[in-house]
């Protein structure tokens, strides 16, 4: 919509997960290095949470990108709100495993023979579970860490990658026996100043933008009332973006971004 008007070649600040426009902030990269040595290494499971916004299923997704091309199976669930026997053929079902199995005790065969053939083949097997503090079963959990019993020569058959909100931490503790097969865990940070900065540079440039567009006041202010979440910063730069192209301006300043946090409070006043 505005893309012609301040020249770019795309949108800059979507806010669904991109892996081509990551940002490799010192806090994601952290992240992404330990999720992948996780899954190089056969660590087991991993615990991966962060603030709503903050950009865990970006990291992911780069993860899941970089390894495409290696011999590594990888399995993601993204809606674990089920009950055991449906988790578990969700499982199947993300392995590419057309199971015909009835029963709680054939779906966890189906799976163990999947994951002995995959080891057999040279294949690490990983599953990512997001949004997994939503897991309102702890049976659930339990079954998580049944799979990580699988083992051959010393080596677990499974990587579990569990990513969630900060409340996961709290759900994960009150199961000690998974807790103690974690062993990685790593809480994503917000960006700083700078970071912010740099990550808004980044789609800007990634986006073809040839100008900062935004003034250093304009910046600042982001910061401010983004807290530093790529997710908010996203949503407030594109609206600037766009309110900005409508009134012919040659850059964002100040101004127009506490012009669009206004308007965003006044819209969602009028609704509650």
């Amino acid at each position: 919509m505005y893309e012609s008007y301040w020249g770019l070649s795309s949108l800059p600040f979507q806010i669904v997960s991109d892996p081509d426009k990551y940002f490799p902030s010192s806090v994601h990269e952290e992240a992404r290095s330990r999720i992948s040595y996780a899954i190089r290494y056969g660590k087991g499971a991993a615990l991966f949470t962060g603030d709503v916004g903050i950009g865990k299923t970006t990291v992911t997704n780069v993860v899941i990108k970089k390894l495409t091309d290696k011999n590594i199976d990888v399995a993601m669930i993204l809606n674990p709100l089920l009950c055991v026997n449906d988790f578990l053929k969700e499982i199947l079902y993300q392995m590419k495993v057309k199971s015909e199995a009835s029963t709680k005790l054939d779906l966890i065969h189906d799976i163990r023979d999947k994951l002995v053939s995959n080891y057999h083949n040279g294949k690490t097997t990983v599953l990512i579970i997001d949004e997994a503090h939503l897991i309102t079963d702890i049976n659930i959990l339990e079954e998580i860490r049944l799979l990580l019993n699988y083992q051959l020569d010393g080596k677990f058959l499974l990587t579990v990658i569990l990513v969630g909100q900060p409340e996961l931490r709290k759900i994960i503790r009150n199961v000690p026996p998974l807790e103690q097969r974690l062993t990685i865990k790593f809480h994503l940070k917000n960006l700083s100043f700078e970071g912010t900065t740099d990550y808004i540079f980044h789609r800007l440039t990634h986006s073809g933008a040839r100008e900062a567009l935004f003034t250093p006041e304009a910046l600042r202010l982001i910061y401010e009332h983004t807290n530093g979440i790529p997710r908010r910063i996203n949503q407030i730069c594109d609206l600037a973006l766009l309110v900005t192209s409508y009134e012919k301006k040659y850059s964002v300043d100040a101004e127009d971004i506490r012009k669009v946090i206004d308007d965003e409070a006044k819209h969602w006043d009028k609704n509650d």
